[in-house]
């Protein structure tokens, strides 16, 4: 068995259900899903605002290359277009595989261009690390540390200030 954090992010075109279709494309590997937050973007700063949670998921037969898989089937299912030219630009939705546990619960380790493990970056980006801790308070980033440790260090703090919560969007639907 696999576990994977998911990444999720929409600033294009009706957000919330950009969102709600990668959960419901996850179908039953989805566990938990986090609560949904709006950020400004991140990269190139003249775009929309973009809504993001993240996602754990487990399958007992999924390796990493599944879960990016997935995650680019979700993308292009919402009409995902990649800009070449603006690689921080727009997007009707992006998946972003965090990390992956493998069935031991070892992280796994990846230093692939296409699927780098844990994602380069996801230490630097309070819009992942916030939505994460929703799902995995005492989670921890593969060779980074705690999830709370690297949201609060310089220079996320002030990143982590500007998401805000959307109480009002939910990603599931309750009984």
């Amino acid at each position: 068995m696999t576990r994977a954090v998911l990444s999720l992010g929409s600033n294009l075109g009706d957000r919330l259900a950009h969102l709600r279709a990668a959960v419901a494309a996850l179908g039953d590997a989805v566990l938990v899903v986090s609560g949904v937050y709006e950020t400004p973007p991140w990269g190139d700063a003249d775009q929309p605002a973009y809504l993001n949670a993240a996602v754990m998921v487990a399958d007992p037969a999924a390796t990493p290359r599944d879960w990016l898989e997935r995650a680019r089937a979700a993308e292009r299912a919402a009409g995902r277009v990649r800009d070449p030219e603006r690689r921080f630009g727009p997007r009707t939705l992006d998946v972003d595989v965090i990390a992956v546990w493998d069935a031991a619960g070892e992280p796994v380790l990846s230093d692939d261009p296409e699927l780098t493990l844990p994602h380069a970056r996801a230490h630097l980006r309070a819009f992942v690390l916030r939505p994460w801790i929703d799902i995995e308070p005492h989670g921890r980033l593969p060779g980074h540390g705690w999830l709370t440790d690297l949201l609060n260090a310089e220079p996320l703090a002030g990143d982590a200030l500007e998401l805000s919560p959307r109480p009002d969007l939910a990603l599931e639907s309750t009984p």
